[in-house]
């Protein structure tokens, strides 16, 4: 194996093993016992379980963002955008279940970003965006645009984390229902929305 292939196939084996057992259930040891290498190669690759962990968060990260970001990059109606949006992420859950089990997990404390918590804030910033030039045009506070964007990307985070577990009813289906959900909620708003006092 070529230096490059075995780089990869350790990642292989430390993504499979983190998803299944996290990050802290996980150690070089099993790693390398798996990958049918010695120790010494898993560092000679990553430094440690801390560095391949921190590789294979990076490109979960990517390819995730990277299917959120082209579903909200288009121009569109707002509700395709969520409807886009919703998808992408189920589509990503499919398709990466092992990536999404490592995302939504507890990372490592000295690890600042590559979390599921910062990539949804980068998509929350995205969404602020549209959201803000849709309350201009409507006439709503765009001020307000930040808080129904952690609304709105929140939602969908956790019905997916939901639904990555379950997986019924179908993806279409999930979708369906957020977007139900966020757009007639959000095609209604009240200017000044207010609780009533007790």
């Amino acid at each position: 194996m070529t230096a490059r292939e075995r780089r990869e196939q350790l990642l292989t084996v430390g993504r499979a093993l983190f998803a299944e057992k996290g990050f802290e259930g996980t150690s070089v040891e099993e790693i390398a016992s798996r990958a049918d290498v010695s120790k010494p190669v898993v560092y000679e690759h990553f430094g440690g379980k801390e560095g391949m962990y921190a590789v294979i968060v990076d490109r979960e990260v990517e390819a995730l963002l990277g299917a959120l970001s082209g579903a909200l990059a288009t121009k569109a109606h707002p509700r395709q955008l969520v409807e886009r949006a919703a998808l992408a992420l189920l589509g990503y859950i499919e398709n990466s279940p092992d990536g999404f089990r490592i995302l939504v997990r507890d990372s490592p404390v000295a690890q600042a970003s590559g979390t599921f918590s910062s990539l949804l804030g980068d998509v929350s910033a995205q969404v602020e965006g549209l959201l803000g030039e849709q309350f201009r045009k409507r006439g709503l506070d765009p001020a307000v645009a930040p808080v129904y964007s952690q609304m709105l990307v929140g939602m969908v985070a956790l019905a997916g984390q939901h639904w990555a577990e379950v997986r019924e009813p179908s993806k279409q289906v999930v979708a369906s229902h957020m977007v139900n959900l966020a757009w007639n909620g959000l095609s209604s708003l009240e200017r000044r929305p207010d609780l009533p006092e007790d």
